[in-house]
């Protein structure tokens, strides 16, 4: 769902951190007011489902501004300049250590109404280990690999942090056509 309009071309960034903006307009009401509109920018991220064989590569990641570990999918934010694709596969690397020569866009997702950041969500089939990951310093993380039946169990995981994917696995875990369909897309 990439659904909000561009920032319109009178908008101005009033904050620029390391990670976010914060831009303002002035926007005309339909009573003939204005008032100030704002949005945030941030960078977008890169997600991977990352298929080795017959299972499913999760991360179980600690981050110095987390109070507690959590469950993800490989990824990250995608550099300035950079293709989400080559994020994806930067981050699965880094991550990771694995590769994959067979990737699908799967989903696009804009997950805040104001917020300009857009999640891709990468299929990566065919998965195989080149190196030891290579860390962050502000990363821990540990690898494993779980089976389609526990990946669809992260619809009810609180720790699970992608949450724009559960309902898409707990679709799947009661309707056995979505499960199918999303069982033969990963593998």
């Amino acid at each position: 769902m990439v659904n909000k309009k561009p920032l319109p071309e009178n908008a101005r960034c009033v904050f620029k951190g390391k990670i976010f903006e914060v831009w303002q307009w002035e926007q005309k009401m339909y009573d003939g007011s204005v008032e100030i509109f704002e949005r945030v920018k941030r960078q977008n991220t890169a997600s991977v489902i990352a298929v080795v064989e017959d299972r499913i590569l999760m991360l179980s990641q600690e981050q110095p501004d987390r109070r507690a570990p959590f469950s993800s999918l490989p990824g990250g934010r995608v550099n300035e300049g950079e293709d989400p694709l080559d994020a994806a596969k930067r981050e699965l690397l880094e991550e990771t250590g694995y590769v994959s020569n067979d990737w699908t866009l799967w989903k696009e997702h804009q997950p805040v109404t104001k917020m300009e950041w857009t999640i891709y969500t990468y299929i990566a089939r065919h998965c195989i280990k080149k190196q030891e990951p290579r860390l962050d310093p502000g990363e821990r993380i540990l690898s494993r690999l779980i089976d389609f039946e526990e990946f669809l169990l992260l619809s009810e995981n609180p720790e699970f942090s992608e949450t724009e994917l559960s309902g898409v696995l707990l679709r799947a875990r009661l309707d056995s056509k979505a499960k199918e369909a999303l069982h033969s897309l990963l593998f």
